[in-house]
């Protein structure tokens, strides 16, 4: 191409450019439509093997410094406490355990104390952005109820910074919103770059419904399960390997951990659907999937095996939310480390997971072991 012709593409393109900011500079209130930051994609392991999920589970965020806190100790803060102290514990746990990925397990924000819907989630994710964490999020029962619908909250929550949410899968009819899988890739430089050695599946559990006249919680309907079969049996086709799920309202045989040796606290029931929809046949029969994480039950923040898979709890996070006094609120790491191979990296080879609480030191309890490849298909959790 010519000096000339490529003069006559560059010159419309920077006297656009010129213009935009004139214009931004004549009215600064003006909107500046701009792109979204994304994260390199795909999410791949970190070069020492390793790649750690930070849950988030029920922040409950209402309008920042104007939501009281509740059900919190006198030291905590008292009347200075809210929705600022949630924002706070974010910020420290990025700080503290540099995740690569950060899961927004549901009822981000309260939608009966957030005015506007769209500000209170940028106000709640914000740390996130403000680190440049890769994120993504599902919706819970409350997120809906403030000045947006599910759909138009999934489809805002996709095109924030950073975010790999996404509204649905591509290609599949399926109910709700926020259905969708995210692969986790081999470190660059190993052999593996361009294959998912780890798959996420992030599923809408809905808020409520009423059935047969009785109002009970949402559950995961058929369609998504059809989806998540489907794309399990696709993935495994490539390369075999291990899958974590993400949904808000927990499937009703997660009562029965009661009578098991779970570890963790239980400290309230189980807020399920009164729908048994499948969700834990399915997951069974597909085979790949190690843990499920969980919100919705604040007082929960237990892990129990049902079937081979472990089903575990995020705890309470947000301080608007429902908890309880000198009970610090909490976080959930997933910790998942690849084999070390003769050259490179190879397969995962454990997953584990443990807690943080929002105390002075950060607190790191309930170490375990979910997952380690053996040829031993029984292994069970290990307390590390």
């Amino acid at each position: 191409m010519s000096w000339s012709g490529l003069l006559s593409l560059l010159v419309p393109c920077l006297l656009s450019f010129v213009l935009l900011r004139f214009s931004a500079l004549l009215d600064p209130g003006a909107a500046v439509p701009r792109v979204k930051r994304s994260p390199p994609l795909p999410l791949r392991f970190r070069h020492d093997g390793a790649f750690k999920i930070l849950q988030v589970a029920d922040m409950h965020f209402g309008n920042g410094a104007a939501t009281r806190c509740r059900d919190v100790a006198p030291e905590v803060g008292g009347a200075r406490c809210s929705d600022r102290n949630t924002t706070r514990f974010l910020r420290r746990l990025i700080e503290a355990e540099r995740p690569d990925l950060i899961a927004f397990t549901g009822d981000n924000i309260f939608g009966g104390s957030a005015t506007d819907a769209a500000e209170s989630l940028l106000r709640a994710i914000s740390p996130a952005i403000e680190y440049k964490v890769p994120w993504a999020a599902i919706l819970g029962n409350h997120d809906q109820e403030s000045t947006m619908t599910r759909e138009e909250l999934m489809m805002f929550l996709s095109l924030m910074d950073y975010s790999v949410s996404q509204v649905n899968p591509p290609g599949f009819l399926v109910h709700g919103f926020g259905n969708y899988h995210v692969g986790i890739h081999g470190p660059f430089g190993s052999g593996l770059v361009n294959t998912s050695l780890l798959n996420l599946y992030f599923l809408d559990s809905g808020d409520r419904e009423v059935v047969d006249g009785i109002k009970t919680y949402g559950w995961i309907k058929e369609s998504q399960l059809a989806w998540l079969s489907a794309t399990s049996k696709k993935l495994q086709q490539n390369l075999p390997a291990p899958a974590l799920a993400f949904f808000h309202i927990p499937n009703p045989e997660v009562r029965g951990l009661w009578y098991t040796d779970f570890k963790g606290e239980y400290q309230e029931a189980v807020a399920c659907s009164l729908v048994n929809s499948g969700v834990l046949d399915t997951l069974v029969s597909m085979g790949d999937v190690k843990g499920v994480f969980l919100g919705h039950d604040h007082l929960n923040d237990f892990c129990g095996n049902l079937n081979g898979i472990w089903f575990c709890y995020g705890g309470g996070f947000g301080y608007h939310a429902y908890g309880r006094p000198h009970w610090p609120r909490r976080a959930r790491v997933i910790y998942t480390q690849l084999k070390k191979g003769q050259r490179s990296w190879t397969e995962v080879e454990s997953i584990q997971t443990w807690k943080l609480l929002d105390d002075e030191n950060l607190s790191k309890i309930d170490e375990q072991v979910l997952w380690r490849d053996s040829d031993d298909d029984s292994y069970q959790s290990v307390h590390l």
